[in-house]
């Protein structure tokens, strides 16, 4: 089989005319992100403008500090744009309490942190029901949802150990499956094959394009990882805080 060609992704201009605002699940216009090091001032983020449709799969890709997870932490509210707007689902997330953040991040979508974030004296399987128990769920209906994937991702039988006695790719499957559980709208996801061999990341994968698929369930994720910049179906190019190339992967785009 010959290998596809190699396109060059499209200008950022024009994937926003392609991708217009309206009808955008999350919409970010002119974001930016400067952090404090005592005097020095350190832009991560440099005026950003990003529209992500429902049922995408974009990969946000770039090197260590090109601004990639801090522009995910910015969609997600769990940080602050220095400047700038987003709004998620119509909702205007820039400046919310840290109470209110909180809430619209349990009601409205999944978060895989790049470390884990695991509760270490709660189970595998009562870290992986969290959220659910959190939005008070019923416990028959956490466990229907929590332990088809727990088997998936190839955990069914640890369901009873501590994070500690995991390793730190199954405590990274154990973050996923906590992000997926409730099938949300929209899942972001930093780093989440990073600590994963190739064939539990493939799976891991395959697990988020039939939820892609077949819930519609929305996907970002921040990531440098070869494999899933190249099963994406859309990845955006950050480097130095700004977007340098937006368009399909090569995989999705057309074949000459």
């Amino acid at each position: 089989m010959s290998a596809s060609p190699t396109v060059s992704a499209a200008s950022p201009a024009a994937a926003a005319a392609a991708r217009p605002g309206d009808g955008a699940l999350i919409r970010a216009r002119g974001v930016t992100k400067v952090y404090q090091q005592g005097k020095i001032e350190v832009p991560a983020l440099r005026g950003v403008d990003l529209d992500v449709h429902p049922r995408e799969f974009v990969v946000l890709a770039g090197a260590s500090g090109s601004g990639k997870s801090t522009l995910l932490n910015l969609v997600g509210a769990l940080d602050h744009p220095t400047a700038g707007e987003i709004l998620v689902a119509g909702r205007d997330v820039t400046h919310l309490s840290r109470a209110k953040a909180a809430r619209f991040r349990l009601a409205s979508l999944g978060f895989v942190f790049q470390a884990y974030n695991l509760v270490p004296v709660l189970t595998c399987y009562e870290n992986a029901e969290y959220t659910l128990a959190l939005a008070g769920v019923a416990r028959e209906e956490r466990e229907r949802l929590v332990m088809p994937l727990l088997e998936r991702v190839g955990l069914g039988d640890m369901r009873d150990r501590k994070p500690h006695e995991l390793s730190g790719g199954q405590q990274q499957r154990i973050a996923v499956v906590r992000a997926i559980a409730s099938r949300p709208a929209l899942v972001l996801a930093d780093e989440p094959t990073a600590n994963l061999d190739s064939e539990t990341s493939g799976n891991l994968l395959d697990l988020m394009l039939e939820l892609n698929a077949e819930h519609g369930t929305t996907f970002v994720f921040a990531s440098h990882d070869p494999d899933l910049i190249a099963r994406a179906r859309r990845v955006v190019r950050l480097r130095d805080g700004r977007i340098e190339s937006d368009g399909l992967s090569e995989a999705e785009a057309p074949r000459a």
